[in-house]
């Protein structure tokens, strides 16, 4: 929705604004925070110092780290400190240019047995919830047998305990993106098009405003 080709150039300081604008507006929804890349990865301790100031500053219940193993330690750093980590593992946006693209992720054995260790260590250390994006069903069945944290699907089949999509792309706002798991359950972006395109028309041929609209 920014424009940008990925995500890998958010910063803190944008999340930390839209993290805001959004829990303004909630009351009762668990609210979780992406903490951006470069903001976690590059030790504990500036990963708490980034932390701590997203917590402080967006009023969110809890924020999501990508990855596994590699970043377990940084994980009970957060849970130490108090704050809820939401752990995301397969295709993780964050590492796009490390995979080469948005491919499904944990094909092969060797990945698909990664991905169940990277999940039980992510529960271990505390995660309450696990995203598995775009991995086969049947291993996002059997991680969501193997942990106690809630998973959550984006391509992931049913056997997870929840499912996410984009809002913007389950109610069909993004026009030429349709990977196999998106389902479109409105298509408001043609409804967008063709309402601003009346618009367009109705003031170039006059129609609007009339004199019931004006003053």
């Amino acid at each position: 929705m920014a424009g940008n080709a990925n995500t890998l150039p958010i910063s803190v300081d944008e999340m930390i604004y839209h993290a805001r604008s959004v829990t303004r507006a909630v009351n009762h929804a668990l609210v979780v925070c992406d903490m951006p890349f470069g903001s976690y990865q590059i030790s504990r301790e500036e990963a708490l110092r980034n932390a701590c100031r997203m917590m402080k500053e967006t009023g969110v219940d809890a924020l999501k780290l990508e990855g596994g193993i590699e970043i377990i330690d940084t994980v009970k750093s957060l849970i130490d400190a108090g704050i809820p980590v939401h752990g995301h593992l397969g295709l993780t946006p964050q590492s796009v240019n490390k995979f080469g693209g948005y491919g499904i992720r944990a094909k092969e054995e060797a990945e698909a047995e990664k991905l169940i260790s990277d999940a039980i260590a992510l529960d271990k250390a505390g995660c309450f919830a696990i995203v598995l994006e775009k991995v086969p069903a049947k291993l996002a069945a059997e991680v969501t047998r193997q942990v106690k944290a809630v998973t959550i699907g984006i391509g992931a089949g049913a056997g997870c305990d929840g499912q996410v999509l984009v809002y913007a792309d389950a109610l069909g706002m993004t026009q030429g993106f349709k990977p196999k798991f998106l389902r479109h359950f409105a298509h408001v972006g043609e409804e967008m098009t063709k309402g601003v395109q009346s618009y367009v028309d109705a003031v170039k041929t006059g129609g609007y405003p009339s004199a019931e609209e004006s003053y």
